[in-house]
């Protein structure tokens, strides 16, 4: 499909991270953020069918004519590898291409925080990364991830829907599972992981009571755990997790995720000064005094935990930030933009600091 191949290829040479395309309309780009006109012509809905006849695996064609929707992973020759999303939008398919880049991202490339990249040195428990979608979720796992590979011999275990960036082993021992391709799903993959005799188990989403009990056994048992989650923010993890529980259950996963849990980083992607993206990062450390907010179900402290816990390695988005502009790597009006407060920023860039996480602590 040279149409496709010119597509995707502009994209790659423009430094664009997603390609829409639907039948009758401009394909459109998403470079450092902001969504661009490619200048390509409108695809006709017969050209798009067969572009995805072209692409669509086989084994997913009946999932996608009886869902109308579904993930898949495209390697197009010389251009590079997508995570495909095809769905069906007012009766007709939609496509949604997202870059997945050869290289493995470093820690210094992709600009994340030192607490960041000393989580790959933890050896068991759960890690999480949070956010949008979008937010550069997938990429900081990979980076840490790669570290890893790097320096531990440890053998890992990904089980992801699709596989976003693929790994060779260098230290470490890496064996990739993709959902329809390897595994018929995520629930039929955990179950039989904890005897493939894994160090590092990577569960591409913590999306339901399976994969969160899976990832709290392998913990329990000496494992560490990445994976991710849609929250916004670190300290909203937390109930995230025990709203896919019934009410019965959140006293034990509380417990559990006390016991358990290492770090949450949660990412939002600011435009950069000097072009692409950086990553603004709030990081939870589960301290001492974090796992006694959890114990004791106090959950609405735990923003106040992150806002004061510097000397332990922990920063809120508006902590981050701060620093972002201070740097110069962001702009005082995208940082504004992207703030939980706002308001509380402005005042901390005019050389007012309030300390109010530590009275809420305090009380």
């Amino acid at each position: 499909m040279s149409i496709l191949h010119d597509l995707l290829s502009r994209a790659i040479e423009l430094g664009a991270s997603d390609i829409h395309i639907k039948t009758n309309q401009e394909p459109f780009y998403r470079i450092n953020s902001e969504l661009t006109e490619s200048g390509f012509e409108k695809l006709s809905p017969d050209y798009l069918l067969a572009i995805i006849d072209d692409i669509l695996p086989t084994y997913l064609k009946e999932v996608f004519e009886r869902e109308h929707e579904t993930d898949f992973s495209h390697a197009e020759e010389d251009v590079g590898r997508f995570r495909v999303n095809l769905f069906m939008c007012q009766g007709t398919p939609t496509l949604a291409f997202r870059h997945v880049k050869d290289k493995i991202p470093t820690f210094e490339e992709i600009h994340t925080p030192e607490q960041v990249a000393d989580l790959a040195h933890i050896k068991r428990g759960i890690i999480l990364l949070c956010g949008t979608t979008g937010s550069g979720k997938s990429t900081t796992l990979a980076a840490i991830l790669g570290e890893i590979n790097r320096t531990q011999r440890r053998r890992i275990i990904t089980v992801e829907d699709p596989i976003e960036y693929v790994f060779a082993d260098d230290q470490s021992v890496i064996t990739q599972r993709e959902v329809g391709l390897d595994t018929l799903s995520f629930n039929s993959s955990l179950k039989h992981l904890m005897r493939q005799d894994p160090d590092v188990i990577l569960i591409g989403e913590m999306r339901d009571p399976t994969s969160i009990r899976t990832a709290f056994l392998a913990a329990e048992t000496g494992h560490l755990v990445l994976s991710t989650l849609h929250a916004g923010t670190a300290d909203l993890s937390v109930p995230r997790i025990l709203d896919v529980f019934p009410a019965s259950e959140h006293t034990s996963i509380r417990m559990a995720i006390a016991a358990n849990l290492k770090a949450v980083v949660c990412q939002r992607l600011i435009p950069a000064v000097d072009g692409g993206v950086v990553p603004a990062c709030e990081i939870l450390i589960n301290t001492s005094t974090v796992r006694k907010l959890l114990e004791r179900n106090q959950l609405d402290v735990l923003s106040a935990a992150i806002e004061t816990g510097g000397e332990d390695g922990m920063q809120s988005f508006n902590q981050s930030i701060y620093e972002l502009i201070k740097a110069g790597s962001i702009s005082e009006a995208d940082g504004m933009h992207f703030a939980s407060n706002p308001e509380s920023l402005r005042m901390n860039l005019q050389g007012i600091f309030l300390d109010e996480g530590s009275r809420i602590l305090g009380g």
